[in-house]
């Protein structure tokens, strides 16, 4: 059985939108460059023809992973999420105690996480340490550049 995979509405709609890219538009164009490659006749020189096999490989793995994806996903309603507690799909709020300083993290299942836009896995290091945990809780996260201390200072949906 495959992994269950956390995703929220909006990260269902991305990645049905990319599967639907990866059939009806990535996967017809490598089909063609294959059939001119072939046109170019032998095989075993031809480098546009392997390299039309590998990336028509990457595709279909692409879209095999992201159909696995969705079938075992399991569907984050914004409706049911508890703000008592720290879970998947909360957005929190916290005081990281060394520098002073507020961050807002989203917290979301791996597929959709993006450091850059502070949409952290529940998986992460401090994803995993924020879970279960309330306002006014402190929680410590060991990281590459130590240990950090965040204080949780609001839950919202």
């Amino acid at each position: 059985m495959a992994k269950e995979v956390m995703l929220t509405p909006e990260g269902v709609a991305k990645l049905e939108e990319k599967l639907d890219y990866l059939k009806t538009v990535k996967r017809p164009e490598v089909t063609e460059r294959i059939k001119q490659a072939l046109a170019f006749g032998d095989l075993s020189e031809n480098a546009e023809y392997d390299e039309a096999k590998n990336e028509q490989a990457f595709v279909e793995g692409e879209i095999i992973s992201i159909e696995n994806m969705l079938r075992s996903a399991k569907l984050i309603d914004e409706d049911d999420l508890n703000t008592d507690v720290v879970n998947v799909g909360n957005t929190v709020r916290v005081l990281d105690k060394e520098f002073d300083e507020e961050i807002d993290y989203v917290l979301c299942g791996s597929t959709e996480s993006d450091p850059n836009e502070n949409r952290i896995s529940n998986e992460s290091p401090i994803g995993a340490a924020l879970m279960g945990s309330h306002v006014g809780d402190t929680v410590q996260v060991e990281t590459p550049g130590g240990i950090v201390e965040l204080e949780v200072l609001s839950i919202s949906k």
